[in-house]
């Protein structure tokens, strides 16, 4: 891999490679720490938006593998306002050996690649947050063991988390259902390519807005905030239109018995989630977050190590 912007720009096989290659990281990790293959390697790490697990886990991936992270705020760069993306790239492709980069707007993480002679990867945007599509993947796997022929339902907005778990899903042949209110559907190209995946794999990608008919199964429910960092002005419009679509006990047993509850974090408690779910055995939002750390390491590995 040169860069890491999107799940769709991963094949199949790079996907499940990925996860292997996290899976071997934490239980080396565990057992006696990983090896320094980072030493001597910087990683540059944009901010526009503030973070609290994108910072640390891709800050402590480099610690734990012998390398460094230098966090740079949107202050210190303003970032196609101060100086333009293409300098900006340049100059730290001198300085830095990697860089990641949480961001609003998609176009310039395509930009930082562009212009970048080193790896770039998308830590958030509002397209897509492939970062959190394979942590949740990871997550995934090691609690069942497998991946593919998994059901996994989403509830909320069709934002850029569900986004990257269209893909993720498709990408590793589990049926993926999105829910959410009339409105609020998925981007229709994301959509379109995420079905491509999943006819390859024998899956399926369906969007509905009927609770009950699109939870039916589900070994996974999966939500997120109903308004995102940006949308704060839609906050109150937001809380009225997604209220039926809360995860709650009564909406849990709609899905499989023992289904797993997820969360990308953070997350607003009694809003798009109860505390009795999120606190609930089958909650695994802090494993979850813990996978952040693994994931980041094995995308730094196959961007950078020899």
């Amino acid at each position: 891999m040169k860069h890491f912007l999107a799940i769709s720009d991963l094949s199949s096989a790079e996907v499940q490679d990925l996860l292997d290659v996290a899976i071997r990281l934490k239980k080396e990790y565990i057992e006696k720490g990983n090896p320094p293959l980072f030493k001597g390697k910087v990683l540059g790490m944009i901010f526009q938006k503030p973070s609290l697990r994108t910072r640390v886990s891709f800050d402590m991936a480099m610690r734990h593998m012998g390398g460094d992270a230098l966090y740079l705020s949107p202050n210190e760069i303003g970032l196609g306002q101060r100086e333009s993306i293409a300098d900006v790239a340049r100059v730290l492709s001198g300085y830095v050996q990697a860089l990641m980069a949480r961001v609003f707007a998609y176009e310039h993480i395509l930009e930082l690649a562009k212009w970048s002679s080193i790896p770039v990867v998308n830590a958030l945007s509002d397209y897509n947050h492939p970062c959190q599509g394979m942590g949740d993947a990871l997550t995934i796997q090691e609690k069942f063991g497998k991946a593919k022929g998994l059901n996994v339902t989403f509830v909320g907005d069709g934002n850029n988390v569900a986004h990257s778990l269209m893909l993720d899903c498709a990408r590793l042949g589990m049926d993926i259902t999105v829910i959410t209110p009339p409105g609020y559907e998925p981007d229709a190209g994301i959509l379109r390519q995420a079905e491509g995946f999943a006819r390859r794999n024998l899956c399926q990608v369906r969007v509905t807005n009927d609770l009950e008919a699109g939870l039916q199964g589900a070994e996974a429910v999966y939500t997120d905030v109903w308004a995102s960092m940006g949308q704060e002005h839609e906050a109150f419009e937001r809380a009225r239109t997604f209220a039926p679509y809360q995860v709650n006990i009564d909406l849990m047993r709609m899905a499989a018995p023992g289904a797993l509850f997820l969360h990308c974090l953070p997350a607003h408690r009694d809003e798009e989630v109860t505390d009795a779910v999120i606190e609930s055995q089958t909650s695994v939002v802090f494993d979850q977050a813990e996978n952040r750390l693994h994931m980041q390491k094995a995308l730094i590995v196959m961007l950078l190590a020899e």
